[in-house]
């Protein structure tokens, strides 16, 4: 008989027997008679919360994909959510070639978020062949199911704009690959869970309050009811895990946190990762970054992440909230952002309200079917 193959604790950093974790590969461990006698309770109500934000891409009633846009000659976006338009090189540029320039830099930024839910998706889908407890296995399942439908959702809007996807950029491929891989439970956690989840929970609800286009804006909402729910699997995980943390493994995820924090920053929508799009105007990628860096500043950085909305203030929250900044790292994070006003903040997080308004306008829908079906049942 083979050696089963153990994952050690101390490798997965498991404060918490709801979060146990076995290797990929060992099967065996998941058909242990006395497994199917524990199960932890933590995650119930978020796994019955699941019928009430239930919607489906593929059906009109919660959002229609057919609806037109017109991206030739209709800015997506405001225009200040795209620093190139202020580039020299770009200003040279007739109003219409602006006006695709900044769609199609939109359509990369939406491409990464329809890779982001696919990494989401096979990330959700390895918890399943790691986690032991019965409770969290279920849950990611649940996740997984929820992000493949976020996959048809994007791959569907963007189809309807533009055709198809353009490549993932290598910092998020990179991340992504990193993420999706892991065997420590911990990184897949912190990484998609808090990291990626409250990147995402930014951009959606900076697109969903300032797009021109309705559809997206839909999406974008149905989209954020799911997430908020993933958010707080991740939130369970840091309040049972982050407070019986040692010294070393504290030190070990706030680093591994910050070093992914300052990649994203820094690299997440670097110029040279949006070649692809510069070359259809003639641009060259390194004249805009060196353009971009005369523009864009640590002070302008730092003023753009006082909106409620910015993506990456919205991730400093969600560390800070979930105790992954501490003294220790906090003047690293202070310099784009004020700790101080953020714990004043409370703990709802910007895409809250917005997530709300969501499950209420799903509830009108999936209350009215489950009515109409009993009405035709008597």
């Amino acid at each position: 008989m083979p050696m089963e193959k153990k994952l050690k604790k101390s490798d997965q950093i498991t404060k918490n027997a709801a979060y146990e974790a076995v290797a990929p590969d060992d099967f065996a461990s998941m058909i242990e008679v006395d497994r199917y006698e524990q199960r932890s309770s933590d995650f119930d109500k978020i796994i019955s919360d699941t019928h009430a934000h239930f919607w489906d891409p593929l059906d009109t009633k919660y959002i229609d994909f057919s609806e037109n846009f017109d991206v030739e000659n209709k800015l997506l976006m405001p225009e200040e959510f795209l620093p190139e338009l202020q580039c020299p090189s770009v200003m040279k540029l007739d109003k219409k070639s602006k006006i695709k320039l900044a769609n199609e830099s939109f359509r990369w930024q939406m491409s990464a978020i329809l890779h982001g839910e696919q990494g989401a998706l096979n990330l959700s889908a390895s918890l399943c062949h790691i986690l032991k407890d019965q409770g969290a296995q279920e849950y990611a399942a649940n996740q997984a199911r929820e992000e493949a439908r976020h996959v048809t959702g994007f791959a569907k809007y963007i189809n309807s704009r533009w055709g198809k996807p353009l490549p993932v950029g290598q910092t998020l491929g990179d991340l992504l690959s990193e993420l999706v891989n892991a065997p420590e439970v911990y990184k897949k956690i912190v990484g998609m869970q808090i990291l990626v989840e409250g990147l995402a929970m930014g951009a959606f609800a900076t697109i969903y309050q300032h797009s021109y286009d309705p559809v997206l804006v839909r999406l974008m909402q149905l989209v954020m009811t799911d997430e908020a729910f993933h958010h707080k699997f991740g939130k369970i995980w840091a309040d049972k895990t982050i407070p019986k943390l040692d010294e070393n493994e504290q030190n070990m995820i706030e680093d591994w946190a910050a070093n992914c924090f300052q990649i994203l920053l820094f690299n997440l929508v670097n110029p040279e990762q949006k070649k692809i799009i510069y070359d259809q105007f003639g641009l060259n990628w390194k004249q805009v970054l060196d353009e971009l860096t005369e523009i864009i500043t640590d002070d302008d950085r730092r003023e753009r992440m006082r909106e409620s909305t910015d993506i990456f203030r919205v991730l400093v929250k969600t560390l800070f909230k979930a105790g992954i900044i501490t003294d220790r790292t906090k003047d690293f994070y202070s310099l784009y952002v004020d700790l101080d006003e953020l714990k004043e903040e409370g703990d709802r997080m910007v895409g809250d309200d917005i997530a709300d308004e969501g499950l209420q306008f799903l509830k009108e829908i999936n209350f009215k079917d489950n009515f109409s079906r009993n009405i035709a049942a008597e």
